[in-house]
């Protein structure tokens, strides 16, 4: 993913959630199983592999002209009960002044990749939104067609010590920019407190483990340390 494509004020906006994203479109992606799919959009329900979702469609992309189509927009079903996450990134696009957000046709063709580009818009609605996942399925050779569930099966990512430092770095790199912004805002989605620190923050994650981030003068996170308790002392 990158922003090449995109307003700074889609950045901006997105940017701080992006390694809770990363984290928790993983666990989505581990959650659904391989398949073929299908949905029934009068039912707000999708299905592959066998697991079934209620879902919300959040836009398609054409490949022909490289544009994105938001559900609220689209004559088929703009009005109807599934495309109400659409309509809510609607809502905050407007609220934040958005263009991505609220322009009813999204060209992406001039992006290096149209394709990752829509990606990239479908993972900052569902990051911005607190979505547990976004799903993109080929609907015909030339267009695919974005949800995000909306189904308290989907399981909730909870920070792991083990993983933290890949999600963060991994979360850091989706957008470049402020990593000091990517690490509060992947702590607050969590609704963990962080403790500002001399070089950073210490933070306790919800299983116990006390965690330090440090930073360099250039705001560039340098050591992200689990102080894990030794087997003696559990």
């Amino acid at each position: 993913m990158n922003s090449a494509a995109f307003s700074e004020a889609f950045v901006r906006t997105v940017q701080p959630y992006a390694a809770w994203g990363v984290e928790q479109l993983e666990t989505f992606n581990a959650f659904l199983p391989q398949g073929d799919w299908s949905a029934d959009l009068d039912q707000c329900s999708y299905r592959q592999g066998g697991q079934e979702l209620r879902i919300s469609v959040l836009g398609t992309w054409d490949s022909r002209d490289g544009s994105w189509l938001w559900g609220w927009a689209n004559p088929g079903f703009g009005n109807k009960p599934v495309a109400g996450a659409a309509h809510a990134v609607r809502r905050f696009g407007h609220e934040q002044q958005i263009p991505e957000f609220t322009n009813e046709l999204v060209p992406l063709s001039g992006a290096p990749d149209p394709r990752m580009a829509a990606e990239t818009l479908a993972f900052g609605a569902m990051s911005m939104l607190g979505a547990p996942g976004y799903i993109g399925a080929q609907a015909s050779p030339e267009a695919r067609v974005y949800f995000v569930p909306n189904d308290p099966n989907v399981p909730r990512a909870a920070p792991d010590p083990v993983k933290l430092p890949r999600m963060l770095m991994t979360g850091a790199g989706v957008f470049g920019g402020s990593e000091h912004q990517v690490v509060t805002g992947y702590f607050g989605r969590h609704g963990v407190e962080l403790q500002q620190t001399q070089d950073g923050y210490s933070v306790v994650l919800p299983d116990g483990t006390p965690v330090s981030i440090r930073f360099d003068g250039q705001g560039r996170v340098t050591s992200i340390d689990a102080h894990f308790a030794s087997a003696a002392g559990r």
